[in-house]
């Protein structure tokens, strides 16, 4: 008889099992499977665990494990029998086991699908969601290994399991027979399993950045005995910024007799330190991180900014080492920002954290502002930090991080966190790289349904540092999918703070009417004419002459606001002439006032040389009267700010960043935005604009419609018949045919013609009139080259147009002509859907052509597609009006047309097998669509993918 061990050896170790999560609290711990070299660690395990917890797993006093016990929940076969640990410095604090059961309750092997689990946590850790994320990791794991149900017998005052069970979301049946709750519950995923998961996946990560953003207390590791140096520069930062928390400085080369630093506690290591460390900031040569790391875990440290560069950005020896970094940190439960981070602040009055090497603490507001680079995260920062060049008292930064390589923390743990921080109303990124675009996406299009999200993305390579995933899009497919995320896309740093300026204080506009009114017709004009080339609907401009007063712009200002067919207002100054034109602060006032009586439109300011009016309108952060000799920069608190520099490398000078109209009053009125060009302040408007509409749309996404006719279970069997025979596999144009029906798609038949009679017996098949088409690959879907014959009505027409293709062309085997019935008359297009190692499903659309081709005319939609989304993507080419009758020509059916986008998404997405489709060309006719070819590839499905279990990325 074969034992369990027997099986164990016959499978292999599953490393892709392996996984380090997130758990509740935003610790972190490793899940990885049970084996035979566990058996001391799992005694260590049960005998912290309680009495009443154990009697809850075994229903009767079992205070220790037999041999038998430790041999049988150590030797698994990864298949009908496995066992999973969750481990935090490779000590076990929880686990669950699944085996396979039969009908009759006994084990069984596979076909049975139903299994047992069962869980054990240690009591130190429950509370913290760990069985939870064990039971999605057990329950993809038993997915994978065949088996579609999991039970689970628990006594009645075990409610916290309950709970774990029946707050997952799966479709479950409860039962009570002989005092025990037994759960039965399949592990398909459901629409309120994903839900729950996603929720507790955002719980997770936001509360782990919350503890790096929000430490109650800091260490800074690597504080010089002298000043300067980069350990020594950060502790007077965060001191200087007035940290609210307890602060320490630790060196191991402090002398013995050293209490203190700069009035900071001075030890010679993390262990000294009496009470918890939230924080520590590593100012350590990275050779000697590795000591650092090990101190600050056994310690207790719950997280580390690492500014100590020498890893993956310096090459394969410090990739590695970049590697052991993260593995030791996690290992601890510990997250890190960084390496080779600039750091990261926190304005907020309560926390007032500056553990960065940013010599200022920039202003406090609403923005959130992320970074991967230190030396674009200064430049923002002093942008947005000067008068003349940013934002000023409540609309500054909330918080900012600048992530470095970004082995660990990344955007989308920072996204979870602003989320629904209430601190933050608009975030800016600049992204060099995006290291999960499906998972981004995902985040991204939540989040902007709550607050604006603002990107420039990096269109170059990804830097050395970053470990990404490959994608096959082009940076533009990856752009205008962010956008359709509801991501505010722009291309430059100045574009990124013009329109966070905009959204930080202004309304989002109703719409793209556009009123322009100012003293300026010359500048109007140009106002207007951008306002058009941004696809805006602006209104003929009112020039008010170079001789308004500040009545007259607030009247003009006023109207426009309460006129209903405007949906904002650019105004437009030049410098004050004449006796009787406004002064800068008069008139700041009136449009400040006149903003305020209509709080409903935004309102913009184009200005030219006004030094005046932008200080005017980028008021002092105070609203009291600064005190002689006081410096505009300086704070109210006991530490006044040091200035930043007054422009970063590569950027312009003050003059020529917005400002931001401050209002002398309650904290919340309006702040006007000021640019010094039309160009600026209409395009920060017009990403407004579609922002607005894109918050208005997500409101109803639509939805992904059923079809009666979709034999998903016939389509499952097909494929699994068809990948049996080999790993990847383009199928043949029957076996492609046949797939496609079970989704509803018809594709019209073609006959192979390898001879002239062969072409003539196929069209009296078919039935005249017929197209003679060449499928060779350098003639495949190329009309223009001449290898196809169309509308061939009888055997002498197809004949002579095969003689015409062999002669042109060459022979027949060389051609690969076919045989094929005419379709109706309509426009050629062109439907395809893959499967990208980044980004996820994408489905694609545009017009036949090399025209199309060479204008890059195709539109992408993420995978599955809404019934709304359809239709967008249909509207959404440059060439779509052939689609609606352009120039009298009869539109085509589009509904049709968008229903097979429809099917061929619910295709992709039911089966993860299908790794791209081609249907070129697909004719749409006035009336219904004609597949005319098809194309399918189909390839094993990933171990685990957006459905499957959290975790954090690999290392």
């Amino acid at each position: 008889m074969q034992t369990s061990a027997d099986r164990q050896e016959r499978h292999e170790y599953p490393t892709h099992w392996e996984a380090d999560v997130v758990l509740r609290d935003g610790g972190t711990a490793r899940i990885r499977p049970i084996t035979a070299d566990d058996a001391d660690r799992l005694v260590s395990f049960y005998e912290q665990v309680s009495d009443e917890s154990k009697y809850y797993r075994f229903f009767a006093p079992y205070p220790r494990l037999s041999a038998k016990d430790v041999h049988r929940f150590t030797h698994h076969d990864f298949v009908d029998r496995v066992g999973l640990a969750a481990t935090i410095g490779g000590e076990f604090i929880a686990t669950v086991r699944y085996d396979r059961i039969g009908a009759d309750g006994m084990p069984a092997s596979a076909p049975a699908d139903e299994a047992e689990v069962a869980f054990l946590v240690q009591d130190a850790h429950q509370g913290r969601g760990v069985a939870s994320t064990l039971l999605e990791h057990i329950a993809a794991v038993a997915r994978e290994r065949g088996i579609r149900r999991f039970a689970a017998e628990v006594l009645p005052a075990n409610t916290k399991m309950i709970k774990v069970f029946t707050d997952a979301g799966y479709t479950q049946k409860r039962s009570f027979e002989d005092g025990v709750v037994r759960l039965e519950f399949d592990l398909e995923p459901t629409d309120r399993s994903v839900a729950v998961q996603r929720a507790r996946e955002q719980r997770a990560e936001a509360h782990s950045v919350r503890r790096l953003l929000v430490p109650g207390s800091v260490a800074v590791v690597g504080v010089g005995r002298t000043p300067g140096g980069v350990g020594r520069s950060t502790l007077g930062n965060l001191r200087d910024a007035g940290y609210t928390g307890r602060l320490h400085a630790v060196n191991t080369a402090f002398p013995e007799d050293l209490d203190e630093v700069e009035g900071v506690p001075a030890y010679r290591s993390v262990r000294d330190i009496e009470g918890h460390v939230d924080l520590a900031v590593v100012a350590v040569p990275a050779e000697h991180v590795p000591s650092v790391v090990a101190e600050c875990g056994e310690h207790g440290v719950q997280g580390l900014v690492v500014l100590s560069s020498g890893y993956a950005e310096s090459g394969p020896e410090g990739r590695e080492r970049q590697r052991a970094l993260v593995r030791a940190a996690r290992a601890y439960g510990m997250r890190i920002i960084g390496p080779n981070a600039f750091g990261v602040i926190n304005t907020a009055p309560d926390v007032r954290l500056n553990a960065s090497l940013a010599p200022e603490m920039p202003r406090p507001g609403r923005i959130g502002l992320f970074a991967q680079s230190g030396a674009i995260g200064i430049a923002l920062l002093s942008r947005l930090h000067r008068r003349g060049g940013g934002v000023t008292g409540v609309t500054g930064v909330s918080t900012f991080v600048s992530a470095g390589n970004r082995a660990d923390v990344s955007g989308n743990d920072v996204l979870q966190y602003w989320y629904d921080d209430p601190e933050t109303d608009v975030v800016l990124m600049y992204l060099e790289s995006i290291g999960n675009p499906r998972k981004f996406t995902r985040l991204a299009r939540r989040t902007a349904a709550a607050k604006p999200l603002v990107v420039v993305q990096g269109t170059g390579a990804a830097p050395q540092g970053h470990a990404v995933r490959a994608t096959r899009l082009p940076h533009a497919t990856v752009s205008a999918l962010l956008r359709q995320a509801g991501v505010i896309r722009v291309d430059t740093i100045t574009e990124l703070v013009d329109a966070g300026l905009l959204l930080a204080r202004q309304p989002l506009p109703a719409g793209p009417r556009v009123a322009i009114l100012g003293n300026s017709e010359s500048l109007g004009v140009l106002t207007y004419d951008r306002c058009l080339a941004e696809g805006l609907r602006p209104s003929r401009p009112l020039d008010l002459t170079t001789g308004a007063t500040a009545e007259e712009f607030h009247r003009a200002l006023s109207a426009a606001l309460a006129d209903d067919t405007n949906d904002a207002v650019v105004v437009t100054a030049i410098p004050a002439i004449g006796e009787t034109s406004p002064g800068d602060a008069e008139l700041a006032e009136a449009l400040r006032s006149a903003a305020a009586d209509v709080p409903g439109k935004p309102v913009l300011v184009v200005h030219v040389e006004l030094g005046g009016l932008a200080e005017a309108l980028s008021a002092a952060a105070s609203t009291a009267p600064q005190a002689a000799g006081k410096a505009s920069g300086a704070t109210d608190g006991a530490h006044p700010a040091v200035r930043l520099p007054p422009a970063a490398e590569g950027l312009p000078a003050v003059a020529a960043g917005p400002s931001v109209a401050m209002t002398p009053a309650a904290e919340g009125t309006r702040l006007i935005p000021a640019y010094p060009a039309a160009e600026r302040a209409v395009r920060a408007l017009a990403e407004a604009v579609r922002y607005g509409q894109w918050r208005r749309e997500a409101a109803d996404p639509g939805k992904v419609p059923e079809y009666d006719d979709i034999d998903e279970k016939g389509a499952a069997r097909l494929i699994g018949e068809l990948l049996a025979r080999g790993e990847g596999l383009t199928i043949s144009d029957a076996q492609t045919c046949e797939l496609l029906g079970e989704y509803g798609i018809p594709v019209r038949r073609a006959l192979p013609a390898p001879t002239p009679d062969a072409a003539a017996e196929a069209a009296r098949s078919l039935g005249y009139p017929v197209a003679l088409k060449a499928t060779a690959p350098h003639l495949r879907h190329r009309a223009d080259l001449g290898g196809v014959r169309l509308d061939l009505a009888d055997e002498e027409q197809l004949r002579r147009a095969y003689a015409e293709l062999t002669e042109l062309f060459g022979k027949p085997e060389e051609l690969r002509p076919v045989v094929q019935g005419m379709a109706p008359r309509g426009v050629d297009t062109v439907v395809r859907a893959v499967i990208d190692p980044a980004a996820g499903a994408v489905l694609s659309f545009g017009l036949a052509g090399a025209a199309s081709q060479l204008l890059e005319d195709t539109a992408h939609r993420l995978v599955p597609v809404t019934d709304r989304e359809a239709t967008s993507l249909v509207r959404s080419i440059r060439t779509a009006p052939l689609l609606f009758g352009w120039r009298g020509s009869t539109p085509v059916d589009t509904p049709a047309l968008e229903e097979l986008l429809l099917r061929v998404s619910r295709l992709v997405d039911d089966h993860p097998e299908v790794v791209a489709v081609t249907l070129e060309p697909v004719v749409v006719a006035p009336h219904g669509v004609s597949v005319l070819g098809a194309t399918v590839r189909l390839a094993p499905p990933p171990a685990r993918d957006d459905l499957g279990p959290r975790t954090m990325p690999a290392y």
